[in-house]
């Protein structure tokens, strides 16, 4: 079976980073293109960033430049490391799996989710 197990969040105060891991496994992870989304409170899912298997990247206008997306393919893990955060980035995040090579924004698997919270 495909797992995704997200770690790393917590509170931090605004202008604070913190940093997102996802274990993957149950498929060969460095085929595959990964992406976090993320979930505000009272809102839809959002997508925040993708990595292909090159990897190439891409990020939401409201998280680029302060957002950075990784992989360890050795590892089988995804990251994404938050700076300057801001109250609006409070939501929970997931890490999904993309539906090939490519594929940054859509997915057919997703994790729990790990929360994180920005507030003075």
């Amino acid at each position: 079976d495909v797992q995704l197990v997200e770690s790393g969040g917590g509170l931090v105060q605004p202008g604070g980073s913190l940093r997102l891991s996802c274990s993957a496994s149950g498929f060969s992870f460095s085929s595959y293109a990964m992406m976090w989304v993320r979930q505000a409170p009272g809102k839809g899912l959002e997508w925040v960033s993708g990595i292909t298997r090159f990897p190439t990247t891409a990020y939401a206008n409201s998280v680029k430049d302060r957002f950075t997306i990784s992989r360890d393919n050795a590892k089988n893990t995804l990251y994404l490391q938050l700076n300057s955060l801001k109250t609006e980035d409070t939501a929970m995040y997931f890490c999904a799996k993309g539906r090939d090579f490519q594929s940054i924004n859509e997915y057919d698997v997703r994790g729990q989710g790990t929360q994180v919270t920005v507030s003075s």
